[in-house]
């Protein structure tokens, strides 16, 4: 982080320009509450339940076994925060009536993909025929982060600009350490699979909108992709909105941690607007150096040393971070998300989901139970934490 000092002096504009709205999507795992595996087929009744008291703020994901929401267009992160536990608890309450039990994690510890069943809609049976065994791996859920940003030019920039910054939001967020019975070693196991599908990882540099939609173009035209959406990046313009939106997360367990990378996002993105009105912008890095601090983030999550390509200096994370919510002081202040900023110091000191389960995991290990029952108590308390309304419980 290098331009503090130039962005300090400009402080006082940091509330003007756009505020970019946010809305926030979450994918969520279904699981049986005896044997605690995957629920691999959804009652037929399930989802008709969710949308009576949803609407259209809940749908299908690829797989019977999972479930997504989305909010609305939200100010701030005030209004995120109420919608995203209305949201969250809705599901959870549906799920219980049909024997379900809700879980917001990016990968359950043992299922496999094999015993998946896809959700029987047209577009997931065109995904299914087009991509076959990587399509049926996607037993993983995450979150995506939607701001709003109405300059089509102004969007294409800051995706541009954004990019150093998505290991960091990756970290934050980690919630897969498991993989079909495995502890992986690495925090962040969802972006291994997701990594597997064309047109995924972090995107290209981009001159200007039109620079983009001739791409597009480019790829319709010659029929290879129709639809924008199946450009799976961990961060692209939204094909349906006028937004920006990251996928590189996982879902948080906690929705305080998830609030608290959607304010980071918000921040991050005033804060680069902000360098744009004052005749500067990030840096541009070769996509080899950020693909190594995401690395860092997978394997090793918030516990990671991580790189600051300005100072060329390895740090550890947390002191990363402290710099960082620094920097977006006030611009936080401008969109009023400081606290949810600042918990972010918090989140890199106590550890994310996946930090958590890990513990669970080994403590049970050390008090000698089997390994298979040592992950049916990560479960038991994903199942607790996913709709604990006050964060990190026992």
């Amino acid at each position: 982080m290098t331009l503090a000092g130039s962005i300090r002096k400009g402080q006082g504009m940091a509330s003007h320009g756009p505020k970019f709205s946010i809305g926030i999507e979450e994918e969520y795992l279904l699981v049986d509450p005896e044997t605690r595996a995957l629920a691999n087929t959804q009652p037929p009744e399930f989802m008709a339940r969710c949308k009576e008291r949803l609407g259209e703020r809940v749908t299908h994901e690829f797989l019977q076994s999972q479930v997504e929401v989305g909010t609305g267009v939200c100010a701030t992160i005030g209004e995120a925060r109420a919608e995203l536990l209305e949201l969250r608890q809705a599901v959870a309450e549906t799920a219980r009536e049909f024997g379900m039990r809700m879980i917001a994690s990016s990968t359950h510890p043992w299922a496999h993909w094999s015993d998946a069943v896809p959700v029987d809609m047209e577009r997931y049976r065109i995904l299914g025929a087009e991509h076959r065994s990587l399509a049926r791996r996607m037993a993983i859920c995450g979150m995506h982060v939607h701001a709003g940003i109405e300059d089509p030019d102004l969007r294409v920039d800051l995706m541009s600009q954004v990019s150093y910054f998505m290991p960091h939001l990756l970290a934050l967020s980690s919630s897969s350490p498991f993989w079909e019975g495995h502890d992986t070693g690495l925090k962040a196991f969802r972006p291994i699979i997701i990594g597997d599908l064309p047109r995924s990882g972090l995107p290209e540099i981009f001159e200007s909108w039109n620079d983009w939609q001739e791409m597009l173009g480019v790829l319709a035209e010659t029929g290879m992709v129709t639809d924008p959406s199946k450009i799976w990046w961990d961060l692209r313009p939204s094909a349906k909105h006028p937004t920006l939106e990251i996928r590189i997360c996982d879902i948080c367990t906690w929705a305080e941690d998830g609030l608290t990378v959607a304010a980071l996002y918000q921040a991050i993105l005033s804060f680069l607007a902000h360098l744009k009105n004052s005749n500067l912008r990030w840096r541009h890095y070769r996509q080899l150096l950020i693909l190594e601090n995401k690395w860092r983030a997978q394997r090793y999550g918030v516990e990671a040393e991580m790189a600051d390509f300005g100072k060329r200096v390895v740090v550890p994370f947390a002191e990363l971070v402290d710099e960082l919510v620094e920097l977006l002081r006030p611009h936080a202040e401008g969109l009023g998300c400081v606290a949810e900023v600042e918990h972010a110091r918090v989140m890199a000191r106590r550890g994310t989901s996946a930090d958590q389960q890990l513990r669970v995991y080994h403590a049970a290990l050390e008090r000698g139970t089997g390994d298979h029952e040592a992950q049916i108590e990560v479960v038991d308390w994903l199942i607790a934490q996913s709709v604990a309304p006050d964060g990190p419980g026992a």
